[in-house]
Order: structure tokens, then C-alpha cells, then sequence
């Protein structure tokens, strides 16, 4: 097995899991009929939390090396 592996499926599985959260909230959001404008800014509000989520683990990686192992 190649070890770029274990972090490349270790990277794929929360970002793909993030992304159906979201599409699963956003279907939810307009089944409870929220307007488009609110849920566009809600549905802004999670990507920018997503992308701060993904520099903080960048940041880590870079800093800490393996801190995924040990959580």
C-alpha cells in the first residue's frame, strides 16, 4: 500500500462528508421554506466556516505533523 495513501482517503472522507452535510442542509432549508436570500447567506455562512476549518487543519499539518493520529 502506498503511504500517500492513508492521508489522501484520510483528507477525502471529511471533506466528502462535509459536503453532503451541506447539501443535506440545504435541501432541509428549503423544505422549511426559508427564502433563497437567507438561505444563500446561511449556506455562505458554512463555506466560510468550511474553509477556516481546512486552513486550521493546514496550519496543523504544517506545524504538527501526525496530530491526526493522536486525537
Amino acid at each position: 500500500m502506498s503511504p500517500l495513501l492513508i492521508p489522501i482517503v484520510a483528507l477525502l472522507i471529511p471533506i466528502t462528508a462535509l459536503v453532503l452535510r451541506h447539501m443535506t442542509r440545504w435541501r432541509e432549508l428549503q423544505a422549511q421554506g426559508l427564502s433563497d436570500t437567507a438561505a444563500g447567506d446561511l449556506l455562505a455562512r458554512a463555506d466560510r466556516l468550511e474553509q477556516r476549518v481546512q486552513q486550521l487543519e493546514r496550519l496543523l499539518d504544517a506545524e504538527s505533523p501526525g496530530w491526526r493520529a493522536r486525537s
